[in-house]
């Protein structure tokens, strides 16, 4: 009976790496907001002559979020960069409803200087015969600027990462949503030979448009299950390399890393606490696989689930009080929640024959899983108050859903007819973008926080 479930939850494993996807990554939007906002980017003076085009890096975050409808530049005639040369009533013409100008100065050292505004078109309605009256309008409220910042001695290595913070910085002042084009994506980058058989894998980091990958970890064995950890600096993983499950821990920025668990049997599925300072792992050294809780500083192992079922998949909640996890014991997969202050388990999925591969939204007022129904698997989330459950994805082997910082998208991993791809959708389902890539094959996305 126990071998019959091990060799079950290893076709679970099996199931959530062995959809393909291909890096390097990069980002197409498929589907858009229907009522997207109006806006028009003006290429930042110098921009051109700079090592990055800063405004065009913006430009491609605000087209791929789906919510903004971005002018082309063969349609405009007037390449203001300071607010003295913008015509309002060129741009009302257009209509747009904001506009977003901006400078890039060389400075030594290979540094620059960049500044940007963010404009309203339509809280300047002012006509010539009132232009003398401009400053007394603008300290009643007609202010068109709504967002001005600058920025001294950023480097060349610095300026797509500023892009991304620009982005950020207008997306949250026009939607009130915070952005996540500073955050980045891990993922399991895999190698074959000729013969289509894989032959290396990499740990990779990349930004979250798919730019800038680097790998963290490099092995002939496969490596399974990355997951952030809440400070962006670390990434858990577990790695095959001696012909073994074991679990370990990377350091993002230097590539050191650390051994956490090797038990003989099954190490896997790490997932890190809100504070950093623990992380939940499924072990088999005492024979079914279970949930467990290990302090990271005193390497204390908590047992946090017990019996005969197979408990797998574990994801703290928000606040840290409870555990979601992936279990049988209900006769096939499903979500359930576990207390762990009074080790209270309660059953949340009912819909669909299995849910699996869940995690909290960052409000916790939701779930997010990898769920099937008439044999298909797709990505759906599940609103915890109502019990309502909305699936995000349609293809039929959707897989490896993970939440993104602001908890408005989730990427997974996903197929294209025989093309393996990287898949993004709003947790409403407006918007959808795909990630594909030319070189090997992707598995396991997880969203992670920013530099």
């Amino acid at each position: 009976m126990l071998k019959k479930r091990l060799i079950y939850f290893a076709s679970l494993v099996l199931m959530a790496i062995q959809i393909p996807s291909f890096a390097v990554l990069n980002l197409e939007l498929t589907k858009g907001v229907d009522r997207a906002i109006p806006i028009a980017l003006v290429p930042f003076q110098n921009s051109k002559t700079a090592p990055l085009d800063v405004s065009e890096v913006i430009t491609h975050d605000l087209k791929n979020s789906g919510q903004f409808k971005l002018l082309d530049l063969d349609a405009i005639s007037q390449f203001p960069h300071d607010l003295k040369s913008v015509d309002f009533d060129y741009w009302r013409g257009l209509s747009i409803d904001n506009l977003v100008i901006g400078t890039l100065q060389p400075n030594i050292n290979d540094s620059y200087e960049v500044n940007f505004s963010l404009l309203d078109i339509y809280r300047n309605n002012i006509h010539e015969q009132i232009k003398s009256r401009v400053s007394a309008m603008m300290k009643t409220g007609f202010d068109p600027v709504l967002l001005s910042q600058s920025f001294e001695k950023i480097k060349s290595a610095d300026l797509r990462p500023l892009a991304h913070h620009i982005a950020d910085l207008i997306y949250q002042k026009l939607t009130g949503i915070k952005g996540i084009f500073s955050t980045r994506i891990a993922y399991v980058l895999v190698k074959h030979n000729q013969f289509g058989q894989p032959i290396k894998f990499y740990l990779e980091v990349a930004d979250a448009d798919g730019y800038n990958p680097q790998p963290i970890l490099i092995s002939p064995e496969p490596i399974l299950s990355p997951a952030w950890s809440p400070d962006g600096q670390r990434l858990a993983y577990v790695s095959l390399e001696k012909n073994r499950a074991a679990i370990y821990i990377s350091d993002v920025a230097t590539g050191q890393r650390k051994l956490l668990t090797d038990f003989p049997g099954i190490n896997g599925a790490p997932a890190w606490s809100p504070d950093g300072k623990k992380v939940a792992l499924v072990l088999s050294k005492d024979e079914s696989p279970k949930i467990y809780i290990m302090d990271l500083k005193t390497r204390k192992l908590r047992q946090i689930t017990h019996g005969w079922s197979i408990d797998t998949e574990p994801a703290f909640s928000p606040n840290g009080q409870s555990l979601i996890f992936t279990s049988d014991r209900g006769g096939g997969p499903q979500i359930y929640q576990v207390n762990l202050s009074d080790g209270f388990i309660k059953r949340l999925t009912f819909e669909g024959d299995y849910n699996a591969r869940a995690s909290f939204t960052p409000d916790g007022e939701s779930i997010v899983m990898l769920h099937r129904e008439a044999g298909n698997f797709n990505i759906a989330i599940q609103d915890l108050g109502s019990g309502n459950m909305t699936v995000l994805s349609h293809a039929s082997d959707d897989q490896s859903p993970s939440v993104a910082p602001n908890g408005k998208m989730v990427i997974y991993a996903s197929q294209s007819g025989d093309q393996g791809i990287l898949e993004i959708v709003s947790t409403d389902g407006q918007v959808r973008l795909n990630l594909p890539a030319t070189d090997g094959e992707v598995r396991e996305p997880v969203w992670g926080r920013g530099y």
